[in-house]
């Protein structure tokens, strides 16, 4: 009788680890599937985040212009992430797109360090969800204004380089230190920023551009707080850039439109990924 019921607690035993190993082994092989799925997904998109006041509207002439000028067909999907974590969806990814634009913008748009804190979280939840659904291993990103502040915070609080690749980041009028034109008068936010800057990726490469008029701002954000970016970036990542632009639509509202920039914009956002080397910039490099 003892050998019967040994021999029944051992078949019972080998039926438990079998069905304690079932989900372990299905978890096992779908998150390798996954991360397969990602590391050859052939999609790089350019993702773009808007500045203060703006919705995910904000780019669409951009947009527009781009494919226009170049004879490309870029997709635009849009994201708008709400006070309450939600997410609304518009636009849509074309298949076999695999350079599509992808905007994220957010219901509380205001100004402020605070704000941008919070949107760099949001950020963090509508990333989370376009990588769970498009499964893309690299992107290149884009800010115009306080998006390349939230850009910012994300990269050093939220951004796991060890997963994904960010290859190019371009900002247009991001104000480091906000209206502050002597980089002596350091904000808040930009000592956070210099504090952490060696949670940055290491191999990015970043194109900071400036507008001015008469060399001192862009009627909004002067030159040295968009300057200030460099006692962040420089001597943490690959390469770090500022480039000014002048003349006609330089201003800080106008300088997506700017001719130059949108020369610069194709050339980093769309005629590099990783796959290839940047170029030096040849407009007014600082």
């Amino acid at each position: 009788m003892t050998n019967k019921k040994n021999f029944k607690y051992l078949i019972f035993l080998a039926l438990f680890l079998v069905l304690l190993g079932v989900p372990s082994y299905l978890w096992n092989r779908n998150s390798v599937k996954t991360m397969a799925g990602r590391y050859n997904s052939p999609m790089s998109p350019i993702i773009m985040i808007p500045g203060s006041s703006a919705s995910a509207n904000r780019f669409d002439d951009l947009v527009k212009t781009v494919n226009s000028k170049y004879g490309e067909h870029h997709s635009l999907l849009k994201l708008t992430v709400h006070t309450n974590d939600k997410i609304t969806y518009s636009g849509t990814i074309k298949a076999g797109d695999t350079r599509p634009f992808i905007v994220v913008g957010f219901q509380n748009n205001s100004d402020g360090y605070d704000n941008i804190k919070k949107q760099a979280r949001w950020f963090s939840i509508a990333f989370d969800q376009l990588k769970q659904r498009y499964r893309f291993n690299n992107f290149n990103a884009f800010g115009h204004s306080n998006g390349g502040l939230i850009w910012t915070y994300y990269l050093e609080h939220y951004f796991d380089s060890n997963t994904f690749d960010i290859n190019q980041m371009l900002t247009v009028g991001s104000p480091y230190n906000f209206e502050e034109k002597n980089s002596n008068n350091r904000t808040q936010m930009l000592n956070d920023f210099i504090k952490r800057r060696d949670k940055l990726p290491d191999d990015l490469t970043y194109y900071s551009i400036a507008g001015t008029k008469l060399y001192t701002d862009d009627g909004i954000v002067p030159l040295g707080s968009v300057d200030s970016g460099k006692y962040i970036f420089e001597g943490i990542i690959k390469h770090y850039t500022l480039i000014t632009l002048t003349g006609d639509k330089a201003q800080h509202s106008d300088m997506i439109a700017n001719s130059q920039f949108i020369i610069l914009f194709h050339q980093y956002m769309i005629g590099n990924n990783k796959n290839n080397s940047p170029q030096t910039p040849s407009k007014n490099p600082r």
